[in-house]
């Protein structure tokens, strides 16, 4: 899979110390020049759908499960990679100093209706919520939350980024 990006948070001043390897996949969902996102109310953001991957699961299983719990998206087709964009940041947890997370992205297709989610008690304490928005506005809306709200999530700038190169490579 080909490599976009790797970033690491401003916080971090180097990578020593543990590290917490994560790896998870990111469903690309378009329908024109809608896109098929996540909004999340606690941090006032747009993020593609996907999460993480479980120990000893494919990535593409583990795709096609965090679809289907985080949209209700039915008879998923991954179609093709779009490529890894790998991250370091601040780690919450006592046994690890940061995380390195791998998102592993795919551009897929769903049946158009979705189905009922299964998110978990965090993400629906977070207010997360299925919506289909056009790419252009959920960029928009994503730079003024970077510019302007104390309560953004560490990875909204990941999302704004692939939502800018989705626009760029694909529309």
């Amino acid at each position: 899979m080909r490599h976009l990006r790797t970033t690491t948070h401003p916080e971090l001043s180097s990578l020593e110390g543990n590290i917490f390897h994560r790896k998870a996949a990111r469903g690309i969902i378009l329908d024109g020049e809608n896109i098929l996102m996540l909004y999340t109310e606690r941090y006032h953001d747009y993020s593609i759908p996907g999460g993480g991957i479980d120990t000893g699961e494919a990535i593409e299983t583990g795709l096609l499960r965090e679809l289907e719990e985080e949209t209700g998206a039915q008879h998923i087709e991954v179609m093709s990679e779009f490529g890894l964009y790998e991250e370091f940041r601040p780690w919450y947890k006592e046994d690890f100093d940061i995380m390195h997370m791998e998102s592993y992205c795919y551009l897929c297709n769903i049946h158009p209706e979705l189905g009922e989610t299964k998110l978990e008690a965090h993400e629906i304490q977070n207010g997360m919520t299925p919506v289909w928005i056009n790419i252009h506005e959920a960029i928009r809306h994503n730079e003024h939350t970077i510019a302007s709200s104390p309560k953004k999530g560490m990875s909204i700038e990941r999302e704004t980024y692939l939502l800018k190169l989705i626009v760029e490579e694909l529309l």
